[in-house]
């Protein structure tokens, strides 16, 4: 078998600059009439890179690091090529890039790369980054592995195993299940967007992913709650022998208005989570999955009912378990069955509590951002607003207290 002779050639994809304005170094494989590019996973300012040499000029630091590394990659690339010689079998310059890197797009890993850019913005912080951004896109992190976990059953996913729906089923993840709002997925989506463009122009995926995806900013109008009206409106169905679903999606959706948990953390509640005080009272006390702060929830007659109704011996847990598309579908079809005039989600129950049950009945705002686990009390803040309801009683004990002013007069 004759022996081609390989080359390698070092050289900026000057059309691919970052914010700093370096480009990516790239290297090109070539044997016999193949070719087979890669990334090197380096970047070099275009007015220190030396094209004949195939290397950075100076005597930097990063020029002795880079250089370094580029040495490196070529001996691996030469260690690659002889193995492949020495099997006496054909092959080409792709069968050398996957040889000596294992495939660039086989190694090199979505939360890896995530791993690399979070360490890049840490070294940024108090420069032009600041410290409350690195949190963000630590929370990114947490939530995109849980996620793969979950639905793949592995740690991390390979660029090349993405598909342009992934980021779709993870936004319904991450609002439905986590509880998180449309506008802080936002926030998310443009981390993993920017995660996928890097790996895109580092030559780590074949394609721009989510590119062309959209995604909304959400809204920053108040959480809507239902009213009285409503939510006896849906105490009152009846259901029929085969609606044993629905009627399981209506009791939990009231036992999230009576204790405004999220859905994640209602899924989750187990036997241990009651507890009883001195005086007899029901308790329910938890972490919250979204924030890990710690709830302390005073159940209420009619929580303590469907606790009732609930129980079985056959499970661990509090209340049984129905999958989040199911339980939408529920309550799209309950809305529609009682007339009820906007749709809502699992999350509209922890807002029904919030000011329905709790705010409107003058439970003090501090108090009700405890039960909700929320960090600070202007995030409760936003349920806190005035109702018709609450607006009127207010109204008449000021007209009863400035009676009582003129009769003392």
């Amino acid at each position: 078998m004759k022996t081609e002779k390989m080359k390698v050639l070092l050289y900026l994809k000057k059309s691919g600059l970052d914010k700093s304005g370096k480009a990516p170094i790239m290297g090109r494989i070539t044997i016999g009439r193949s070719i087979a590019q890669f990334s090197c996973k380096l970047s070099c300012n275009p007015d220190l890179w030396n094209s004949r040499e195939s290397r950075m000029d100076g005597k930097s630091r990063e020029a002795v690091e880079v250089n370094g590394r580029l040495e490196n990659l070529l001996l691996s690339v030469q260690s690659a090529y002889q193995s492949l010689l020495s099997k006496g079998c054909r092959f080409d310059a792709t069968d050398i890039k996957e040889q000596f890197q294992g495939s660039v797009q086989t190694r090199c890993m979505l939360i890896e790369r995530l791993d690399i850019l979070i360490k890049e913005k840490e070294n940024h912080v108090g420069i032009d980054i600041k410290e409350g951004a690195i949190h963000g896109y630590h929370s990114t992190r947490i939530h995109l592995q849980k996620f793969i976990q979950r639905k793949y059953k592995v740690s991390d996913l390979v660029f090349s195993q993405l598909t342009e729906n992934f980021i779709h089923e993870f936004r319904q993840y991450f609002l439905g299940e986590c509880g998180f709002q449309e506008s802080t997925f936002y926030n998310v989506a443009t981390h993993l967007k920017t995660v996928c463009r890097l790996a895109y122009r580092e030559g780590l995926a074949d394609v721009l992913l989510f590119d062309k995806a959209k995604i909304s900013k959400g809204d920053k109008k108040l959480p809507k709650a239902l009213d009285r009206c409503s939510l006896d409106k849906l105490k009152k169905i009846e259901f029929g022998d085969l609606e044993e679903e629905m009627e399981t999606a209506r009791d939990i959706f009231l036992f999230a208005c009576y204790t405004g948990a999220a859905y994640c953390d209602l899924m989750e509640l187990s036997k241990s989570h009651l507890v009883r005080d001195d005086e007899g009272s029901l308790w329910l006390k938890f972490n919250r999955q979204k924030t890990g702060i710690l709830c302390r929830i005073k159940l209420l007659p009619e929580a303590v009912r469907l606790i009732g109704r609930f129980h079985s011996d056959e499970r661990e847990t509090l209340l049984p378990y129905i999958n989040y598309k199911s339980y939408q579908s529920c309550l799209k079809a309950l809305r529609l069955r009682v007339g009820i005039s906007f749709p809502f989600t699992t999350h509209t129950a922890r807002h029904t509590f919030a000011t329905l049950i709790t705010l409107e009945q003058g439970v003090p705002i501090e108090t009700v951002s405890k039960m909700l686990g929320h960090s600070n009390v202007s995030m409760t803040e936003r349920y806190a607003k005035v109702t018709p309801q609450k607006l009127f009683e207010e109204f008449n004990r000021f007209l009863s207290f400035t009676e009582d002013m003129q009769m003392s007069i």
